[in-house]
């Protein structure tokens, strides 16, 4: 069976890469953004909406679709691909990041976690075993190990654990999948490398998990309240010793210039609910930054979002009428902001990948997040 994983081009500046990488729902192309789908639905989009924007993968929750509404009724109803009618790729958390995030609900053990539902109270466990059945119930092309992710800051000796840990979780969720026949029938499963601030703990880690051949890996562990430049030294930490034949992938992140700038570290795959998020809450994306259409100077506005950008939002409406929507509390502003936001992430990585192809990525990222930077101040 060929490597899921080609490498088809490396950048000669930075380590920016352009890949390719097939999965049993189809080839994704890197570097790649993901839309966040936690509960099996990107929020306010329909899967044809989501395709809309030039989404090739998404991504869903392990530890939220096995509370709600269960992973063994979405398996006897075809596996989560029919459930939400998305035929695409689709990526699954382990629930790991979850041990950070509600951190008042969980119980790190060292068999796994144990959880307290925040719907309910009900218990909760996520170990390798569990992870990975729900994982295969599923029916998900990318499955991530369960790891614990140690809050910032914390100390080495937290770390420590926390990567020896995680390590350990990785082999047995990797012995789990080859037994099942789930790495067999051509499923992905990707390790996640922590090791917070501390640069050899994330060498160790990343060499350590590198041993054990996995299809994938991830930088886990930012984006987890440490200030920006902390976050690309953790990930320019971790990039090298990963094996440059497999996809790499940075967990929960990121702003358009940090998604650039991560990508010039060697990074092929992000996701992150923030173009989603502020979509919700009234604002856009544009080359000139982030603009809060709640401000009254576009109360007359004509322009577009984004003059030139091929998405139904900004072909049709103007940012008068999308403040109008948004000072009204209707409910299609989210669906529109929310097309437009992930086309502009997902045209920005098509935009970065061209630009890997052409040899100047390098002069090209820094120009647009030059550029990008002054509109936001």
């Amino acid at each position: 069976m060929p490597a899921p994983f080609e490498l088809l081009q490396a950048d000669t500046l930075t380590a920016a890469r352009r890949g390719r990488l097939r999965t049993r729902h189809g080839v994704i192309e890197t570097p790649i953004f993901m839309p966040v789908g936690t509960q099996g639905t990107v929020k306010a989009l329909t899967p044809a909406q989501i395709r809309e924007t030039g989404a090739q993968i998404i991504l869903g929750n392990t530890y939220h679709l096995n509370l709600r509404p269960g992973s063994e009724l979405i398996r006897d109803l075809g596996g989560l691909h029919r459930f939400m009618a998305w035929d695409g790729p689709i990526l699954t958390d382990s629930g790991g990041f979850q041990a950070f995030s509600l951190a008042k609900l969980r119980d790190i053990r060292e068999d796994g976690i144990a959880f307290q539902s925040h719907i309910d109270g009900a218990k909760l466990f996520l170990g390798p075993r569990e992870v990975m059945t729900i994982q295969a119930n599923l029916g998900s092309d990318i499955a991530m190990v369960i790891d614990e992710c140690p809050p910032w800051p914390c100390t080495r000796e937290e770390c420590r654990r926390a990567v020896d840990r995680s390590l350990r979780w990785a082999g047995q969720c990797r012995q789990i999948a080859t037994d099942n026949g789930f790495l067999g029938a051509g499923h992905l499963v990707f390790a996640i490398a922590q090791g917070s601030t501390f640069d050899d703990l994330r060498r160790e880690a990343a060499e350590s998990l590198a041993a054990l051949d996995f299809p994938g890996y991830a930088v886990g562990g930012v984006s987890v309240g440490e200030p920006e430049p902390e976050m690309l030294k953790q990930v320019a930490a971790t990039t090298p010793h990963l094996p440059a034949g497999k996809p790499r992938y940075t967990m929960g992140l990121g702003t358009p210039p940090q998604i650039l700038k991560m990508i010039a570290l060697g990074v092929d795959m992000f996701d992150c609910v923030h173009p989603t998020r502020v979509a919700r809450n009234g604002a856009a994306f544009t080359p000139d930054g982030l603009i809060n259409l709640r401000n009254e100077r576009f109360r007359a506005d004509p322009q577009p979002l984004v003059a030139g950008l091929d998405n139904y939002t900004c072909r049709h409406f103007s940012r008068a009428y999308l403040r109008h929507l948004v000072m009204a509390n209707e409910i299609l502003a989210s669906t529109l902001l929310t097309l437009h936001n992930l086309h502009f992430y997902l045209d920005l990585v098509a935009q970065a990948r061209a630009h890997i192809e052409a040899g100047d990525y390098a002069a090209w990222h820094r120009a647009w997040i030059e550029r990008y930077e002054a509109g936001e101040l």
